[in-house]
């Protein structure tokens, strides 16, 4: 069963890689999760990078080109897949055999300079093995169930499937599961995408399923690349992930075992319901963060978001194609002395067809949640969508909420949105930051609850006066107390 109770009543494609070369019996081996891709063949695929210590010494670890042979690793080595056995046994092993290592060009192209991972360099990531594993051969084997990630939109559950710590202890942790949603994607066919589902160390090459109704099995959508994406050397919170459908279009040509494999299966039920288009990008001068239109020609941001006295402009994502850029004008913003980091803006023009979400009027702890920003690739791929639940609401009235979600910077002024009914809860103020030890926590974030917004937005609309917005400047002694954490320095934010 996963970690929200979903029930799991198929067999998981999941393994663990060990590489050891018997002539060196003091040095521990390599090991990282594996995806069973096909049980006739049996085919399992994992990131190459845990056979770089067993290169030929005259090979460069990661050439120009987009292939090595199995020539290119020394002689002798012991590769074995570790499975899911039937009780008693906890785990059977199975010899395997390296086909190739093989670059997906596509995942490549799309790691931005700016990202990096904490465990492999970013040279290394778009690498992957291929491994003929005859034991894994079934009669009648199959490929597992596959989806190109294209399919899917932000916002859709995921299933990842891997072992952490590797070979470490796989008796306890094999095939341990995780849930979270697909927070984004970029390059070529959405060769690289983004979950808020944890991943341990180890869990690299680990399958990611999209759910599907439970008269069918999940769909093999992606592998885990790496388990924890950085950004301004800060952590994100999020995994990496490559696209199947890319790996398998690195491979065609190259690989025989592929001719059998059959065409993707479709993903109806499985698409997550649109999150509304009410998050979008304001940038002031050098500043920028993220913003939550309430009206056609009204939004609301950080007061943090804006620089002093430079142009505002509003950019509405649509696609990675597509975008509408809108002026902008400050209408109000809150006082540096109050605790509510509150900035209102009017647009110039109105927003086609632009459905306002409801306001909720009550918050429930323990709700999911939806945050959308344009933290995390947002400023190239559109807002970033992370799943998670209300943790706390502060006060009576409600001056503060927290959520769990996975929030960075650029996220500042996106809207906090139930996932149940697509209600703006409120919108992000900023994450947790222990300032001694420098480290950021994007999964303790802080938002300004819609509902003190309600009454200010409702006079607003009728009189057109910014000073309807005034109240948010005599915050209560409960307000300043539980937002003074935040006052200064501020987050990351």
């Amino acid at each position: 069963m996963a970690e929200d109770g979903t029930a799991v009543p198929w067999e998981l494609p999941g393994c663990v890689v060990s590489v050891s070369d018997p002539s060196e019996a003091d040095v521990e081996p390599s090991s990282c999760s594996g995806a069973i891709l096909c049980r006739s063949p049996g085919l399992v695929l994992c990131p190459a990078a845990v056979l770089v210590p067993y290169l030929q010494p005259d090979v460069t670890a990661w050439p120009r080109g987009d292939a090595l042979p199995p020539s290119a690793l020394r002689p002798g080595l012991h590769i074995s897949v570790l499975q899911a056995a039937p009780p008693p046994e906890a785990v059977q092993q199975h010899v395997a055999c390296p086909l190739a290592l093989l670059r997906c060009d596509a995942f490549a192209r799309a790691l931005p300079g700016t990202l990096s991972t904490a465990e492999e360099s970013t040279e290394a990531l778009p690498w992957f093995c291929w491994l003929r594993v005859p034991g894994l051969d079934t009669p009648g084997g199959t490929w597992t169930p596959w989806a190109p990630a294209a399919t899917l939109r932000k916002g859709a559950a995921l299933l990842t499937c891997g072992t952490p710590f590797g070979a470490l202890c796989p008796e306890l942790f094999l095939n341990a599961l995780s849930t979270g949603v697909l927070s984004n994607a970029t390059g070529p066919h959405r060769a690289l995408l983004l979950t808020d589902a944890r991943c341990l160390p180890g869990t690299q090459g680990g399958p990611v399923l999209a759910l599907t109704p439970a008269s069918s099995p999940p769909r093999l959508v992606a592998v885990v690349a790496a388990t924890a994406g950085c950004q301004g050397g800060q952590g994100l919170g999020l995994a990496l992930l490559c696209s199947l459908h890319a790996l398998l279009q690195s491979a065609h040509g190259v690989l025989p075992e592929l001719s059998s494999l059959p065409p993707p299966l479709p993903l109806p039920d499985a698409r997550g319901s649109p999150t509304p288009r009410c998050a979008v990008l304001v940038e002031s001068g050098s500043s920028w963060g993220s913003g939550t239109l309430v009206a056609p020609r009204l939004l609301l941001t950080c007061r943090h978001v804006l620089q002093l006295g430079a142009p505002l402009r509003v950019t509405l994502r649509h696609s990675t194609t597509c975008d509408t850029i809108l002026q902008a004008r400050l209408v109000f913003a809150t006082s540096e002395a109050s605790p509510f980091d509150v900035a209102v803006l009017e647009l110039q023009d109105s927003v086609p067809s632009f459905q306002p979400p409801d306001l909720a009027t009550t918050f429930q702890p323990g709700e999911a949640v939806l945050a959308l920003g344009f933290g995390a690739l947002g400023r190239a791929c559109g807002p970033s969508v992370t799943g998670g639940v209300l943790s706390a609401v502060v006060g009576t009235p409600p001056v503060m909420l927290q959520s769990t979600c996975a929030v960075h910077a650029g996220s500042s002024g996106g809207p906090l949105l139930s996932a149940r009914d697509g209600c703006l809860l409120g919108i992000v103020a900023s994450n947790a930051r222990d300032n001694a030890a420098g480290t950021t926590y994007p999964h303790l974030n802080f938002c300004i609850p819609i509902s003190l917004l309600h009454t200010p937005l409702a006079r607003y609309r009728c009189s057109g006066n910014p000073a309807a917005f005034a109240p948010l400047n005599a915050a209560s002694e409960g307000a300043q107390a539980a937002w003074r954490l935040q006052q200064r320095p501020p987050s990351k934010l």
